[in-house]
């Protein structure tokens, strides 16, 4: 057979091709793990029931917090000026306005209570075939639950973390935490409540879906976190933000 000079050149290209690029591949893959090893800090990168999300938390509230206090100083200022103005129907505005901030929960309100506080379940608690992750963590639905039983047994005033309740506060899940206000807060999620202590107990004792939670934070295979405290002080500072308000239009 005869020798074909480029059958030989393709052959020692593709030798040529095997030798550079087997280390290279080598190379990047040891690059990948470094890089993997670096973006996870020593941590698991498919985290598992309880991701740390302190940190996100944290930097989200700042930032919240940081408009909120902007928006309360306009607030003043428009104040100021609304006030200088003079004119008879401001005044008569503002008047009505004055009346109506404490129904809206722009005042602060003090006095006895009781504080409810829910909790995650520790760590030691294992998700089973039985025991799903979901009754494992505080949903926005249990802390609803805690806070209607609070207005339905006369509270005057109600508080989450520490933030005034008011007719449009929203509590939604966000991952592993939950957002009031636009701000993110994890658990323990404390819910306060000023009003008489005998009847704010014994609507939240009494409520159908509490007692099932409480079941659940009694049993060893759950063991959800809840507890109950009688408080003879409370402040619930008042709401202080802007109120986002909607309503219906008529279709034309």
């Amino acid at each position: 057979m005869a020798h074909d000079p480029a059958l030989d050149a393709r052959a020692r290209r593709r030798r040529q091709v095997w030798r550079v690029g087997t280390p290279l591949v080598a190379i990047l893959s040891g690059a990948l793990f470094v890089v993997s090893a670096e973006s996870s800090d020593g941590t698991d990168l498919r985290p598992g029931r309880y991701p740390d999300l302190s940190s996100i938390v944290s930097a989200e509230s700042g930032a919240v917090e940081n408009l909120k206090a902007r928006a309360a100083n306009l607030n003043q200022e428009v104040q100021q000026l609304t006030a200088g103005v003079g004119d008879k129907k401001v005044n008569r505005i503002n008047a009505e306005v004055a009346d109506l901030k404490g129904p809206a929960g722009r005042l602060p309100v003090s006095g006895p209570g009781l504080t409810v506080t829910l909790t995650d379940s520790p760590e030691s608690v294992q998700v089973t075939d039985e025991v799903g992750v979901k009754l494992l963590v505080v949903h926005q639905q249990d802390i609803q639950a805690v806070v209607n039983a609070m207005w339905l047994g006369g509270a005057s005033a109600v508080t989450i973390q520490g933030q005034r309740v008011i007719s449009t506060t929203g509590i939604k899940c966000s991952g592993n935490a939950v957002r009031l206000h636009g701000i993110p807060y994890a658990q323990p999620y404390v819910i306060s409540a000023v009003g008489d202590q005998d009847s704010l107990y014994t609507s939240i004792m009494g409520d159908a879906y509490l007692e099932v939670y409480r079941g659940q934070a009694e049993d060893p295979d759950i063991e959800i976190g809840w507890d109950l405290e009688l408080e003879d002080f409370l402040e619930a500072p008042g709401y202080d933000s802007p109120v986002d308000m909607a309503y219906a239009q008529v279709l034309r």
